[in-house]
């Protein structure tokens, strides 16, 4: 193992959080190489026993994103809580002085309140609307119109999706926050008040890939393409014995190997003809699809799973066959990915748990194991 420091090592957050974006911005921190120390009130807060669960009522879902951090628990409704937790946070020596929280709107807890404690303190307020009020992912993405566009085009309904992605971006948005602002710091001495809303993460989000631009400029809504990936040629396709497989055709030359791969060349060649197209185009492939999908669906329902995927391991189409998460397990494929570690969690099991994503200097952060609800309290 490294001995190198970590990026954020000296660092020391106060989280005050529930749920996904709050706490996964603090184990993103703590992985980093902060010091985190995760409140709660007395007994836990909402998610503590949030499924999935152990046969024995374990969360694995708690311990999953509060992995490396130290866990303190104060009554929030008395002056001995509240002190402890404003002291946790100003007078934590020169890496301190930081928290994160969900749980705003306690003026005890407030960035007011804190600076007059300590002028230099950063705190990060995650809000689930832009005004303030309630808002988790799947309202948020409600509002936004993911789901119009989600799931079979035959389907005249909303799918809400399964990952909650704008939990996600917020929590990481959050740690590259609460970075900028340490940086600011060191750089001015000043501290920070920030706020960021799940709602402004989604519209920012939508915004940039063009989904909120499109009406803007009189394009109207997007379409809902189902399995077919917007503006490129991009599809499922299912094998005689009923793999299915994701395929996305980026540039010409993917294209070229997906209807060589297919011996679909005269075929495909005669529809360009004869709608004028231009096939080396990404928005003729795309506009054409249900016309081009027929023909490489017909050579996929003649092969079976085990012929597709050699085919394809020649083949330079981006493609992966569709697995379950029990696939994906029994697939060995987090064994061979140094990605993941063995994990010894109380409660919990053996297991092997993700660590950084990003590399440093060819080496990911891991965390050690989650902490029992409080057993920090007093350290």
């Amino acid at each position: 193992m490294s001995t190198t420091p970590r990026p954020l090592e000296g660092l020391r957050i106060v989280e005050v959080s529930s749920f996904v974006a709050s706490p996964l911005c603090g184990l993103t921190l703590s992985q980093l190489g902060a010091e985190v120390i995760r409140v709660d009130p007395l007994g836990g807060a909402a998610d503590t026993n949030r499924w999935p669960v152990t046969a024995d009522g374990n969360s694995i879902y708690w311990t999953g994103l509060n992995r490396g951090k130290k866990s303190v628990t104060a009554n929030f409704r008395e002056p001995e809580g509240q002190k402890l937790i404003q002291d946790l946070v100003t007078e934590s020596g020169p890496g301190g002085g930081i928290l994160v929280t969900n749980a705003g709107g306690r003026a005890w807890m407030s960035h007011e309140t804190l600076s007059a404690k300590r002028s230099d303190v950063i705190t990060l307020e995650l809000l689930g609307r832009t005004d303030g009020t309630p808002g988790v992912d799947y309202t948020v993405n409600a509002a936004l119109g993911f789901p119009a566009i989600t799931g079979p085009t035959d389907y005249a309904g909303v799918v809400n999706h399964a990952l909650p992605a704008w939990d996600v971006a917020c929590g990481l948005y959050a740690a590259l926050a609460i970075t900028a602002a340490v940086r600011r710091r060191d750089q001015t001495g000043a501290g920070a008040q920030i706020t960021l809303p799940l709602e402004d993460t989604a519209l920012a989000v939508a915004g940039t890939l063009g989904y909120l631009t499109e009406p803007q400029l009189g394009g109207g809504s997007r379409p809902a393409t189902g399995n077919d990936v917007y503006g490129t040629y991009g599809t499922d396709f299912v094998a005689s014995d009923g793999g299915r497989f994701m395929l996305v055709a980026l540039t010409p030359r993917h294209f070229r190997d997906l209807v060589a791969m297919t011996e679909t060349g005269d075929a495909v060649a005669a529809v360009e003809k004869a709608l004028g197209a231009d096939f080396t185009a990404e928005a003729d492939r795309y506009t054409h699809r249900g016309i081009l999908t027929p023909l490489f669906a017909a050579w996929f329902a003649r092969h079976s799973t085990a012929e597709v995927e050699a085919a394809l391991a020649q083949s330079s189409v981006l493609s992966e066959r569709y697995r379950t998460f029990d696939e994906v397990v029994e697939s060995g494929v987090l064994q061979k990915n140094p990605l993941f570690t063995e994990l010894e969690q109380p409660g919990i099991g053996r297991y092997l748990a993700g660590g950084l994503p990003a590399r440093f200097d060819g080496e990911h952060y891991f965390t050690g194991p989650a902490p029992e609800l409080g057993s920090s309290t007093g350290f």
